[in-house]
């Protein structure tokens, strides 16, 4: 299990919504890193189960450039966790 407490941030791009992510700290990314290079699939993805609070939801993080990875957190997981942009969260990830 993979634990760390990181901001939710919103990412706007040039496409249509906005996106919300937490970035897993790049010193707590060696073994999501380990673990993708076993199962490699699109875009360097790893399918994790994430939980929040009480949320528990599956998904895929996907890697940064300067290290580390980042979390998209949808809506419902948010209105269900009751957290929004600028909040602080502590997140359990699970690799798949």
């Amino acid at each position: 299990m993979i634990t760390f407490t990181s901001l939710l941030w919103i990412w706007r791009g040039e496409q249509a919504g906005r996106w919300y992510f937490v970035t897993v700290p790049e010193e707590q990314s060696g073994e999501i890193k380990a673990h993708g290079f076993a199962n490699p699939r699109g875009f360097n993805s790893v399918k994790v189960e994430a939980r929040i609070g009480q949320v528990v939801w599956r998904t895929s993080v996907f890697p940064l450039n300067s290290g580390g990875y980042v979390l998209p957190v949808k809506a419902d997981v948010r209105r269900r966790a009751g957290i929004g942009a600028g909040d602080e969260v502590t997140v359990e990830l699970k690799l798949l």
